[in-house]
């Protein structure tokens, strides 16, 4: 590395003046404290990020919770794409112990992922953490806690046409199995399923079909249906 930059010949040949106002990088919150980052170690924080492929086919959620610059977890949820869901598994072990810097010029193979990590540093460097204002910030597990039961994404899927009106087939409660149409066939309610909490119970020894009976329940006015449809059928 040199010791001194290279200076036009115009530039070398002028008179030195001296700046004024040198009162150096503006602090940014950081769990709990005002601090000023001068490198990536000092650099601390739990956030998140969102980013699209070029052709916009898929989206990612990156977590990363960052301690004195290192990632110390990160947590990939993408959808749309399958073959994000390959990438988003290099991701997760490709990114923790990384630096910052290194995370932001490290192929993670998706764009959109990428892309969500390009942001979330944004927030980081800025001092827009969740935990800005959380004193130590949060523990590592954190990102793991931000799942539902059953360690899995919510994700909601549904689908509408012109045609045939909307269709409900997954929400943050479970899987729907059914909807209820009143008798001008419009939905006042729906049955689902929770897959997650169904598979806890079955990992645990549970007879599958008392689990699925368990975890499934009934949402609105279900109960008054004229008219009950599988939504991915009917």
């Amino acid at each position: 590395m040199r010791n001194q930059m290279d200076m036009t010949g115009k530039l070398e040949r002028m008179v030195c003046v001296a700046r004024c106002t040198q009162h150096g990088a503006a602090p940014i919150p950081q769990e709990g404290t005002f601090s000023v980052s001068r490198q990536v170690t000092d650099i601390s924080g739990f956030s998140h990020g969102v980013g699209t492929c070029a052709m916009n086919q898929g989206a990612c959620k990156l977590t990363v919770n960052v301690k004195n610059g290192i990632i110390s977890e990160v947590l990939v949820e993408v959808i749309g794409c399958s073959g994000m869901t390959q990438s988003s598994a290099m991701a997760v072990e490709i990114l923790p112990g990384r630096t910052l810097l290194e995370a932001l010029n490290t192929d993670l193979v998706c764009d959109a992922i990428n892309v969500a990590m390009r942001e979330l540093f944004l927030n980081l460097a800025y001092g827009r953490s969740q935990t800005a204002f959380t004193s130590d910030g949060l523990p590592v597990g954190a990102a793991l806690d931000d799942l539902s039961n059953g360690y899995s994404s919510m994700v909601g899927t549904h689908y509408g046409s012109a045609q045939k009106g909307p269709r409900y087939l997954n929400i943050a409660e479970g899987y729907v199995r059914n909807l209820a149409l009143d008798a001008e066939n419009r939905i006042i309610g729906y049955r689902y399923t929770n897959l997650n909490e169904m598979m806890v119970r079955i990992d645990h020894g549970e007879d599958p079909a008392k689990a699925l009976e368990a975890t499934t329940s009934d949402y609105g006015r279900f109960e008054e249906a004229v008219t009950v449809i599988d939504p991915r059928k009917d």
